[in-house]
């Protein structure tokens, strides 16, 4: 079993930055993708970015392209999510995912396995 941990939420102003990081305790042959989606109320939970661990182009959805920056050690196991010019539309409940996928699922949270519990952005006007 895989285990995610999530670090970084947090409140900050519109303009402002955060960096999420996630912990996996282990990559696995059941890994070869690390993604971040966000849930806000009343919303279906979206796909922001995502990475494949060993190569090709990292995803982002269109609303944060250009803000948000996806990168990895692998030698620590860790995914960051480095969010710049944050809005207060990016408010949210964030989550890591690992999972084997194909690049093109890589937005559909139906496609990864293993899930942290989350950390919560607020970006304030």
């Amino acid at each position: 079993q895989v285990q995610l941990v999530e670090s970084g939420g947090g409140s900050v102003q519109a303009g402002g930055s955060l960096r999420l990081s996630c912990a996996a305790s282990k990559y696995t042959s059941s890994i070869n993708h690390m993604g971040w989606f966000r849930q806000a109320p009343g919303k279906e939970r979206e796909g922001v970015a995502a990475i494949h661990l060993y190569g090709s182009s990292p995803y982002y959805t269109d609303s944060v392209k250009g803000r948000f920056t996806i990168s990895q050690d692998n030698a620590k196991n860790t995914v960051y999510l480095q969010m710049n010019s944050l809005k207060p539309e990016d408010t949210a409940m964030y989550y890591c995912a690992a999972g084997a996928l194909l690049t093109g699922a890589a937005p559909n949270p139906q496609a990864y396995r293993y899930w942290g519990q989350g950390t919560q952005v607020t970006v304030s006007s």
